[in-house]
Formats: C-alpha cells, structure tokens, sequence
C-alpha cells in the first residue's frame, strides 16, 4: 500500500483510539457527576477528534475504493456509528435519570466494541466464525 493509506489508516485508528479514551474518561465523570464534563476543553476536544476521524474515514474509503451500501462491513461500521452517537448523546446529555445514562454509556461502549470488531476483521459478523 502506499505511503498515503498508511499515513491515513494511522490517523484513523489513532482518532478512533482517542474517541474511545475520551468517551469512557467522560462517562466516567458523568457517572461521578464531575464538573469536568462542563469545562470548554472537554466539550470542544471531541467533536475536533471525530472531524479528524470522520474525515480520514471519508479518505480511506476513497483511497481503497470500497463505500457504504456497496460494501456490507462499511455499511455495518456506518450504521454502528450512528447508534454509537445516539447512545452517547443520551449517556452524556439527553438521559433524563443517571440509570438511563449508565444504561446508554454501557451500551454505547458496546456498540464501539462492535465497530473496531468489524473494522479489524472487515465482516458485519465480526464474533462470528
């Protein structure tokens, strides 16, 4: 491969490292009901790494020619990310009660568990076979 798709792949799996981190530090500071989920950094930090991490997603799939819809495994990762962010929004903002929160960070870190299953392995069945 050249050096652009490793570059990139690199970047990737470093943002998708820094998203889990910072989505589990901050489910544990909602679970501990921590100022630190008001401070601006850590409302600003996460959504820069997910623009990173979308966009050098966006030019993986470009650069190896595979897309949504057309290729199960990214059409799996996409949807995934859609109830990752569902889920976060409720675990860090939208729970009414703490049970509801907890419930959807626990099954947030599930579903993230699930893309980088299907990313690694490129099957929507990834703890399958």
């Amino acid at each position: 491969m050249p050096a652009t798709y490793t570059l990139l792949k690199y970047l990737h799996v470093g943002c998708v490292a820094l998203s889990g981190a910072g989505f589990m530090l901050r489910g544990a500071w909602m679970m501990r009901a921590s100022p630190m989920l008001a401070r601006r950094w850590v409302r600003i930090a996460p959504h820069v790494v997910d623009t990173v991490l979308l966009a050098s997603a966006i030019a993986l799939a470009i650069l190896i020619g595979q897309y949504p819809l057309a290729h199960g495994w990214l059409t799996a990762k996409v949807l995934g990310l859609v109830a990752y962010i569902a889920l976060g929004s409720i675990a860090l903002r939208r729970g009414h009660t703490r049970r509801v929160r907890i419930a959807a960070f626990c099954a947030a870190l599930l579903v993230f568990a699930y893309i980088v299953a299907v990313a690694m392995t490129k099957s929507v069945l990834p703890y399958v076979g």
